[in-house]
C-alpha cells in the first residue's frame, strides 16, 4: 500500500491484520457480496533464483497470477499479483530466466496462498475428502473432496525421532482378515510410524532402519517379541499388565465353564408322590478334565496345533500356513495364538451346558403338554440356543411317555457373571454378589482355589511385585485347573517380557488410545482409505 497521508498508520494494520502481504505494495481492493479481491506487486527490487540462489533485479517480464486467499469478513478472498520474471546473473544457471516467489505468499504452480494452504490442509487432515469440502465450502473456501486428498497425500512425513521407549500394537484394517502394526513413542504418546502387516520380518526391518530403542511396550503377540528380538536384541521387552490380566480372565471362565455343574443343586427326591409318575432321567456323567477329552475332534486339533506350532518355529507366515495345510488364516491364527493345547481342547469339551439356560423352558412347555422336540428347539433357538435338537431330544425323551416334568432346578450363576465375580475387586463387589460367589467356593474347591490364585495374581499385578511369579504359577501348577495352568505355561513362554511387565511401571495404554484414535479416522472414511491415506492422518493430525 502506498505511503499517503495516514498511510503508516494503514501499514501498521495490514501487518496485523493480514501479515502474510505485508511484503506486497497494495494496488487497489475491490469487494461485493461475492467476494474481496485484492491487487497487488511486489515490493522488493529484486528476486532470487530458485535454482542457483543469485539475486538478479533484471526484469525480463511481468505477468499476472491469481491466488485463492483465506477468508475475509466472511466471504472469499482472492489475490492477483502482478508477477515479474527476471534474468538469472549467473552464467552457468541452467535457468535462462525465473519468476520471482513472495515468501510465506507464493510458491511456484500454486494457486492458492500459503495462509489458505496451512487452513485446508487442516481441515483435510481432520476431516478427508467429502466432509472437509462440505466445511471448506460452508466456511466460503471452495475445493473439491478429491484436492483435499492430494493434498493430504503430498505432504512429507515426519521426521522420526529416536524412540526410547516404544509401544507396538496391531490394528484392523478388516477385523479378521487384514491387519497393519501401529508404533508409538510413549514418552509423549504420539505414533511416528504405521506398518502395512503385522508380521515379525516387517517389524524387524523397522527397528533396524531406526536404532536407539531400549524398552519396547507389546501385547503377547509372538511376532512383536520375535520382531523384537531380531531388530533391537539389547532392548527390553515389557508385556503390557492390563493384556496379561485380560488372558487371566480367559483361563479363569474356561475353568468355571468346566466346574459350573458343581454349583447345581440336586434334583428333587424320585420318591415324592408328586414325581412318583415320572421316570427317572438318566444320569448325567461329572465334566470329564480338559486334558481327558478324546474323539476325532479331539484327536484333528492336537495334530493341527502340532502342524501349526511346528511351522511356525521354522517363522512360515499365516498365510503360507494357511495355504499348506488348506485352512483358513483365522483358524491358523487361532492355532498360533493358542497358549496350549489345553486351550483349544476346552472348546471342543462338554457342550451339554449349552442348554442348561432353556431347560426351564422346557419344563414349563412340558407340563402344558407340549413334547414336540423340533417345536421346542425353535422355540429356544429363538432365544438364543445354539446346540443341536439332538440335545434337546435326549434331554426330552424320559418325560414324553407322562407329558410332565420336574420342577426346574435352579440354575447356577452364569459363567460369565462368576467369573466377573472372581476378577472383581471384592471392596468393588456388590453384597448379593460376594454372598453367591462365597457360596460357590464353598460348593466346589475347583472354583475356591481358583479365585485364590486370581486374587494373588491381582496383588502381584497392582503392586508390581513381578519377583512373586514364579512361586504363584508352582502354587497353580500344583492344581488341578487345567485352563489356568496353560496360562501359566504361556507366562513361561514370555517369562522375561511378562516379570518386566510385572515390575516396571511402563504399560502399552497410549498405544490403545492410539489404536482408538485410528478406528475413529476408518470410520470418518467409511473403511475405503487406502493405506497411504490412512498413513498420513495418523500421522500428521494433531
Amino acid at each position: 500500500m502506498q505511503h499517503k497521508k495516514g498511510g503508516s498508520r494503514v501499514y501498521r494494520w495490514l501487518t496485523v491484520l493480514l501479515p502474510h502481504l505485508v511484503l506486497l505494495v497494495i494496488d487497489g481492493v475491490a469487494a461485493d457480496v461475492d467476494g474481496v479481491e485484492i491487487r497487488g506487486h511486489a515490493r522488493a527490487a529484486r528476486s532470487r533464483c530458485g535454482r542457483c540462489g543469485q539475486e538478479s533485479a533484471r526484469v525480463h517480464s511481468r505477468y499476472v497470477r491469481t491466488l485463492a486467499d483465506a477468508v475475509i469478513g466472511g466471504r472469499p478472498a482472492a489475490i492477483r499479483f502482478t508477477a515479474r520474471r527476471f534474468f538469472c546473473n549467473n552464467p552457468d544457471c541452467a535457468a535462462g530466466t525465473f519468476a520471482e516467489q513472495v515468501p510465506d505468499l507464493t510458491a511456484r504452480y500454486a494457486r492458492r496462498t500459503a495462509l489458505l494452504r496451512g487452513v485446508v490442509i487442516s481441515i483435510a487432515l481432520a476431516l478427508a475428502g467429502r466432509p472437509g469440502a462440505r466445511l471448506a465450502a460452508a466456511l466460503g473456501m471452495t475445493i473439491s473432496r478429491s484436492s483435499l486428498l492430494r493434498l493430504i497425500r503430498g505432504l512429507p512425513d515426519p521426521p522420526v525421532p529416536v524412540v526410547a521407549v516404544l509401544g507396538v500394537d496391531d490394528f484392523a484394517f478388516r477385523r479378521r482378515h487384514d491387519y497393519g502394526t501401529i508404533l508409538v513413542d510413549m514418552t509423549d504418546g504420539h505414533p511416528v510410524d504405521l506398518l502395512a502387516d503385522r508380521e515379525a520380518g516387517t517389524f524387524t526391518a523397522w527397528l533396524k532402519a531406526h536404532p536407539g530403542t531400549e524398552v519396547i511396550c507389546r501385547d503377547r503377540a509372538g511376532a512383536y517379541a520375535l520382531g523384537g528380538r531380531d531388530g533391537a536384541p539389547d532392548a527390553i521387552q515389557v508385556a503390557d499388565r492390563w493384556h496379561l490380566w485380560h488372558n487371566l480372565g480367559q483361563a479363569a471362565e474356561k475353568s468355571v465353564a468346566a466346574h459350573r455343574e458343581c454349583l447345581r443343586d440336586p434334583a428333587p427326591d424320585a420318591q415324592d408322590p408328586a414325581l412318583a409318575v415320572l421316570d427317572p432321567p438318566p444320569p448325567q456323567p461329572d465334566p470329564q478334565p480338559l486334558e481327558l477329552l478324546e474323539g476325532r475332534l479331539a484327536a484333528r486339533t492336537r495334530e493341527r496345533y502340532t502342524a501349526v506350532q511346528s511351522r511356525l518355529r521354522e517363522r512360515q507366515s499365516i498365510g503360507a500356513i494357511a495355504r499348506e495345510l488348506r485352512l483358513t488364516r483365522h483358524t491358523v491364527r487361532r492355532f498360533a495364538r493358542a497358549q496350549g493345547i489345553d486351550e483349544l481342547l476346552a472348546k471342543t469339551g462338554h457342550r451339554g451346558v449349552l442348554l442348561d439356560p432353556f431347560k426351564a423352558h422346557l419344563h414349563r412347555r412340558l407340563s402344558d403338554g407340549i413334547t414336540d422336540a423340533a417345536a421346542l428347539t425353535a422355540e429356544i433357538r429363538a432365544a438364543g440356543y445354539r446346540g443341536s435338537a439332538q440335545t434337546v431330544r435326549r434331554y426330552l425323551h424320559p418325560f414324553r411317555a407322562t407329558h410332565a416334568a420336574p420342577p426346574p432346578v435352579p440354575d447356577p450363576p452364569k459363567v460369565r457373571r462368576l467369573s466377573g465375580w472372581i476378577m472383581t475387586d471384592p471392596d468393588h463387589l456388590d453384597p448379593n454378589d460376594q454372598a453367591q460367589l462365597d457360596d460357590a467356593r464353598a460348593r466346589c474347591p475347583h472354583l475356591d482355589a481358583l479365585a485364590g490364585h486370581v486374587t494373588e495374581f491381582a496383588k502381584i499385578l497392582t503392586g508390581l511385585h513381578g519377583e512373586r511369579l514364579d512361586d504363584w504359577i508352582e502354587k497353580v501348577n500344583a492344581d488341578d485347573l487345567p485352563a489356568l495352568r496353560s496360562f501359566t505355561t504361556g507366562l513361561k513362554n514370555d517369562h522375561a517380557a511378562v516379570v518386566n511387565g510385572l515390575t516396571m511401571t511402563h504399560n502399552s495404554g497410549g498405544v490403545e488410545g492410539n489404536v482408538n484414535r485410528i478406528k475413529t479416522i476408518k470410520r470418518q472414511m467409511y473403511g475405503r482409505a487406502k493405506f497411504d491415506l490412512l498413513r498420513k492422518r495418523v500421522l500428521l493430525a494433531k
